[in-house]
C-alpha cells in the first residue's frame, strides 16, 4: 500500500498537468472566476461526529443515501465549489489514478457539488469517466454542504474532504483554500490512518 502510493505521489510531482490538467482540454468553456476569498464557511463536523445523513440524485441517475454505506464501506465526500471551474475540473479526475487505493482501503468517493445535474451531466461527460458517483446538492440548494458547515455566502460549496468510516463517524476533514487543489498525499495519509 505504502509502496503504491509513493509511486501515485511521485507521479502526482512529476507530471502534474498530465494527471491533473483536464480543464486545458476544453478551457475554452471553463469559466474562470479568479482568486476567491479561500474559505467562507464555518465547519459543522469533526473527527468523531455521526455524518449528518442525506439522500441526494447522483448525474447516473441513482439516489444515493450516505446510511446505506454503514457496515460495507468508508466513504470520502469530497465537495467542490462550481462545475465549468478551473480548479474542480482539474481534481476530479485526478482522482482516477487513485482508485486502487480507494478501493484498497475499501473506501469509496462521492463528489458533491450545488449544482444541477443537467449541468454535472454535460460537465461530467466532458471531463472523462469518472469512476465515482457525482452528486447533486442542487435543491434544497446547499442543504447537504450547508449541515457540514462548508456551504458559502455566495451559494457554492468549499473545497472540502470528509472522511467517514464504516461506522458512520468522521474520521477526518479538510477544508482547502478553494483556489488550490488539495494534496492527494494528505488524502492517502488519512486512508492509511484507518486501519
Amino acid at each position: 500500500m505504502r509502496y503504491f502510493a509513493c509511486i501515485l505521489i511521485f507521479l502526482f510531482l512529476a507530471f502534474p498537468s498530465a494527471l491533473m490538467g483536464t480543464s486545458r482540454q476544453f478551457e475554452d468553456k471553463i469559466y474562470d472566476p479568479g482568486p476567491l476569498v479561500p474559505k467562507d464557511s464555518r465547519l459543522k463536523v469533526f473527527k468523531g461526529d455521526k455524518a449528518p445523513d442525506f439522500t441526494l440524485r447522483s448525474v447516473s441517475g441513482k439516489r444515493v443515501t450516505l446510511s446505506d454505506f454503514r457496515g460495507k464501506q468508508n466513504l470520502l465526500l469530497s465537495f467542490v465549489p462550481a462545475a465549468w471551474t478551473p480548479v474542480c475540473s482539474d481534481q476530479w479526475p485526478g482522482y482516477n489514478i487513485a482508485k486502487p487505493l480507494f478501493e484498497q482501503k475499501q473506501t469509496l468517493l462521492l463528489g458533491i457539488t450545488v449544482d444541477n445535474i443537467p449541468t454535472l451531466f454535460a460537465w461530467t461527460q466532458q471531463m472523462g469517466n469518472l469512476w465515482f458517483e457525482v452528486l447533486s446538492d442542487f435543491w434544497p440548494h446547499g442543504k447537504v454542504a450547508n449541515a457540514y458547515g462548508v456551504l458559502r455566502t455566495d451559494g457554492t460549496a468549499e473545497r472540502a474532504l470528509i472522511l467517514v468510516d464504516k461506522q458512520g463517524i468522521i474520521q477526518w476533514t479538510h477544508v482547502s483554500d478553494i483556489n488550490i487543489r488539495p494534496d492527494l498525499g494528505m488524502i492517502i495519509q488519512a486512508l492509511d490512518r484507518l486501519d
